[in-house]
């Protein structure tokens, strides 16, 4: 099945936004082995947007449209499909209800414009948005469906996954259940996790188990995507296979699935009844921020402070907390340049004492700054699990 992504807005034509939605959209689509043919760019134009649908939907077999649901007037998407359809808008009454209850959930009134995000054209199928304003809706363009989605990250995200995935693959006749393994680590690169990983039988970027690698520095993510009849099958598939990957890059491992390096901090620091103060130079309170924001962190964090004189035990007993993390640094001179670079000091105090990890950084500031980040936030997990905090970690260059 042909697949084509239809982006709007004028901010995503011009490129003052980044369009994340695109990767994200077709990233997924391709995990769950739908074909993503095209990807198209249109601004907040009648003209354009009505000629862009009737492109895509002689060409593609379905078409997500992401944006243009909103309710201002540079919000075309509906009003397009409708005369794309030859049909007229039409008042969903439920979609109406559930905005206005949603404002009234919040004490507020709900602004009138936001009417306009109730107008779907006749006839069209409806998708559910749980956690917004803009509904999604389907309808057929020449030979193609549509399937519109709302432009906020989260609502899109949610929506794809729950409600568009499932009907594309009915669409296209595709059966069976699908899952995607992943696998976030950090101090190694996709050439020696490529290596680490050769041989395990049924895994292969051509596979029974499709092995794929998306570096995004410092980290890289490692995945296998599989589809089996059932959930039991595919669990047989993957089970011996996970385990095989996990065991292989072992410690390289921070996190799996939808977890993160700084989540496995935190609960681990939790789950000890542990507290912890951070003291940064260089990274000017980037571990802090990553730890602060998350469920829980108000528990554990002490303090956080950004000082050039500042050492893991010193801060350790000013603070009062059970554990103290300094990523402390040391500046090549001279400016922004490809090989610049920095001596990294990694200092964890606790009861026990102090062990520290002293690294090497080679590359642009913005690069070093955020793999010290990353290597500080490692050093703790490491710690808090009883593992060697000096295992060699190699840095590609970018």
């Amino acid at each position: 099945m042909r697949v084509e992504i239809l982006c709007t807005g004028d901010e995503i034509l011009t490129g003052k936004t980044v369009n994340t939605n695109y990767s994200h959209m077709a990233r997924r689509l391709g995990e769950v082995g739908l074909d993503v043919i095209w990807g198209t760019t249109v601004g907040d134009d009648r003209a354009s947007l009505l000629a862009a649908f009737a492109r895509a939907g002689e060409r593609a077999d379905a078409v997500i449209v992401n944006g243009g649901l909103g309710p201002t007037v540079d919000d075309l998407s509906q009003e397009v499909a409708a005369e794309a359809c030859g049909v007229k808008l039409e008042l969903s009454d439920y979609w109406m209800q559930r905005m206005a209850e949603s404002y009234a959930r919040r004490g507020r009134v709900m602004p009138a414009n936001n009417k306009k995000q109730a107008m779907l054209p006749e006839g069209a199928e409806f998708i559910d948005n749980p956690i917004g304003t803009a509904c999604g809706f389907a309808v057929t363009i020449g030979k193609a469906r549509f399937f519109f989605t709302p432009g906020v990250p989260r609502e899109m995200r949610r929506m794809l996954d729950e409600q568009v995935i499932p009907r594309l693959l009915k669409l296209g006749g595709i059966t069976g259940v699908t899952r995607l393994k992943r696998f976030h680590s950090f101090g190694i690169g996709e050439s020696r996790a490529d290596e680490m990983l050769a041989g395990i039988p049924g895994l292969a970027i051509d596979g029974e188990i499709k092995l794929g690698f998306q570096a995004h520095f410092p980290e890289l993510e490692t995945k296998l995507a599989a589809r089996g009849a059932t959930e039991a099958e595919l669990s047989a598939k993957l089970s011996a296979i996970e385990a095989e990957v996990r065991r292989r890059l072992g410690n390289f491992v921070v996190a799996e699935d939808e977890g993160s390096l700084e989540r496995v901090v935190v609960e681990k620091l939790k789950a000890g009844g542990h507290t912890l103060a951070i003291g940064e130079t260089f990274t000017s309170g980037a571990i802090a921020s990553r730890l602060a924001p998350l469920p829980g962190a108000e528990a554990v964090f002490c303090k956080g402070v950004i000082a050039t004189d500042i050492a893991a035990d010193k801060l350790r007993t000013e603070s009062g907390a059970s554990h103290a993390l300094a990523v402390l640094m040391q500046l090549d001179p001279g400016s922004d340049r490809p090989d610049f670079g920095a001596t990294i000091t990694v200092q964890i105090a606790d009861g026990g004492g102090m062990v520290q990890r002293v690294a090497r950084l080679v590359g642009g500031r913005d690069w070093v700054r955020t793999g010290a980040t990353e290597l500080g936030l490692d050093c703790l997990r490491r710690h808090l699990l009883g593992l060697p905090v000096d295992e060699r970690i190699d840095f590609e260059r970018r």
